[in-house]
Order: structure tokens, then sequence, then C-alpha cells
């Protein structure tokens, strides 16, 4: 039968948008589904900031009455000011191994962004660059931390058979962690401490770091990333809300501040415990029993495996050295809870400074994502 299309409108059907991708990865080893709270919040018009600059429209897919797939569109006004261009975006794409199904929630999407002006659809990628984005290309065999997302392999001849093509890669890299830092990162560390008066601000919870800093960390950031793919400079209720919703969770054995002698932040790096164990057996619900789990592994004092959510730099101090600042003070709290091995979120592939810093570890690049472009 005919595939048909519909937008989403009601919250059922938001809620069976959200379920639809953990329902298709139920049986895959390597998939760590999405709270599905947290999900149906990024698409709450009224608690998600990214509405004051962005607008969506979300399609279900169906084939004799059952969901077959999934799709946002989405267009970024302020990132296509900043960047001068005419993009529909594309993310939250799932689908069955059909490519009459990929090519009809595509079809939908380049239909809506052609209604509103835009010229090119590009994907997969979320509202801001702080949202998941890019398809995986290789590392299926890897388990997928929740800071990532994880696709099937056949979606790759899905967006190529669309007319799809890279517009950008980025790569992830997993680092062993429990060997002594190495002597140039302690080298580095000293040198740039030394030549450039900086110091380790160590803060030890959300309300302190608020409290010393209130949003100039999120300011940092906004600096830091302007060269990232896609991106959109952050309004004052998107940094209050990445804020909210990301380092308050946070171990802050975990968090790095980086200060000048004028106390200024120039660089601030994040991790997380993986905790993508704790969302497999709660099946991405955090009731009744899902939020104890979830707690207990970020707030675990030995752990297996870590995830390094970011780390940004003041591009007045770019390419000084100030991640060996950072990496030389979290690096001994790897070894203290007994971390085995570290991942890196994606890291753009032009990006060598970044890329450098994990050379000097035991490491290996397992991972490749990819978004794409069509002019439309």
């Amino acid at each position: 039968m005919a595939i048909v299309i519909q937008e989403v409108k009601t919250k059922w059907q938001l809620y069976q948008f959200v379920k639809f991708y953990n329902d298709l990865y139920k049986d895959c080893k390597e998939f760590c589904p999405r709270l599905i709270l947290d999900e149906m919040n990024t698409f709450n018009r009224k608690k998600n900031p990214s509405y004051d600059v962005c607008e969506s429209v979300e399609y279900l897919a169906y084939r004799d009455g059952k969901i077959v797939g999934r799709v946002a569109g989405i267009i970024n006004r302020e990132a296509n000011k900043s960047w001068n261009v005419k993009k529909v975006r594309f993310g939250w794409i799932d689908f069955i191994d059909d490519l009459e199904v990929s090519r009809a929630l595509l079809d939908a999407v380049a239909a809506w962004g052609k209604s509103k002006g835009m010229t090119e659809l590009n994907g997969p990628v979320g509202f801001t660059d702080w949202d998941y984005e890019g398809l995986l290309i290789e590392g299926f065999e890897y388990l997928c931390p929740m800071a990532s997302l994880y696709n099937y392999p056949y979606y790759q001849k899905h967006m190529e058979a669309y007319g799809l093509t890279k517009e950008n890669d980025w790569i992830e890299i997993q680092m062993q962690a429990q060997c002594e830092t190495p002597e140039r990162v302690l080298r580095i560390d000293k040198l740039v401490r030394e030549r450039y008066n900086l110091r380790v601000d160590k803060v030890h919870s959300a309300k302190e770091l608020v409290k010393k800093y209130d949003l100039k960390y999120m300011d940092m950031l906004d600096e830091a990333y302007q060269a990232l793919y896609n991106f959109q400079p952050m309004t004052e209720r998107q940094k209050c809300y990445y804020r909210d919703h990301y380092f308050s969770l946070l171990n802050f054995d975990f968090v790095t501040i980086v200060v000048n002698d004028k106390d200024e932040i120039v660089g601030v790096g994040v991790g997380m415990p993986d905790v993508s164990h704790a969302l497999r057996k709660c099946k991405g619900r955090l009731f009744p029993f899902g939020w104890i789990r979830l707690l207990r592994a970020l707030k675990a004092k030995q752990m297996d495996a870590f995830d390094l959510l970011l780390i940004g730099v003041r591009p007045d101090y770019q390419g000084m050295g100030v991640n060996a600042v950072i990496i030389a003070d979290q690096h001994p709290y790897f070894r203290k809870y007994g971390i085995q091995r570290v991942e890196t979120t994606s890291i753009m592939e032009t990006n060598t400074r970044n890329i450098a810093n994990w050379e000097m570890f035991p490491h290996k690049q397992h991972k490749r994502r990819r978004a794409y472009m069509k002019q439309i």
C-alpha cells in the first residue's frame, strides 16, 4: 500500500513520534534509548527556547495504519542569517529499510521548506548545534552513548539515493584512560599556565557555578563555537536552558573552568559518566524507577566509560594550549574513578587542533558522522 504522511498535530501523535525511535531499535544492542520526556519537551514550543529563533514541523509515515518512519523539518532563522543561506533542516529522521518511506519523509520536509522560501535541504541536524547531529556512517559495532545518536547502516544508502551529498563530517575518538598523563600534556599545561597567567578554578556544584559566574561560561562557549557547523548565536533564554538542562546534572569533578589573571573565563571542559547502560535498562522512561537508575549512574564513584561532552576555548586563546590545561586537570579524575575508556562527542574532521589532543593518548578514531545537503 501507498505511504501516507501525516503532520504531527496532537500530543498523542508527538508521543508516537518520539516513541518510534525507541521501538525501531528495541532489539539493537548498540542502541541507547532516548528519554521520552526529554524528547517530548524538545518539541514543546513553550519549553524549548529554540522556538524563539526556529520553526518546525513533524511528520509520521504510515503504511497499512502502522508507523514506518518519522522526520522533523526545522528552519533556524538566526543560523540562516549568520551563514547567509536558506536551509531547511531535517532531523529526528528514522525509518524502516524502504526507499519509498525515506523518500516520502524527505519530500515532505523539502516541500515544507520550499513553501517557506528555503532553497537547500540539510541534515540530519537539530534546532541548534547543541542538539544531535550527523548520520552515523562508520562505527556501527560500538555502543552508542547518551550524547550521540545511533542509526542502522542502511540509512546512508537512503540519503545517497535521494541525491543528498556530503556537506560536513565529524569523527569520534575513543581514548584509553588508565595510563599516566602524557608528559607532553603536563609540559604544555605548565608552560601555558605560566606564560598566560592561567589557572583552573574548580567549582563543586551547579549552584556555586551560577553564583560565581552567572552565564559567563555560556557566553564564552557561544564565542568559542562561532566557527562550528551551522552555528547559531545563542539567545539569553537558550543559554539559561542549556545551562539548566546539562550543568545541573554534572559531577563537578569533571567540570574544568580555566580563567586568566583578570578572572575571565578562557576555557571550559565538561564531561559525564556514560549512562547508556541505565537508559537501556529503563528503556527511555524515567518513571516509575528509571530516574533511580539514571541518578545512580550519574553519581557513581566508579565507572567504566565516560563521555567527554565539550571543550571550548575563547577565540583569542585558541591555539595557545588551553586544551592541555583542561585535559591535565581532568585526566587524574579518570584514573581516580576507574574509567577505562573516554568517548569524545563529535569533532569536525577539519578541527585538527582538537583531534591532536587525543593523539597523545592510546586512542582510536572509531566513528564517523555526516551531514548532507541538496538543492531543492
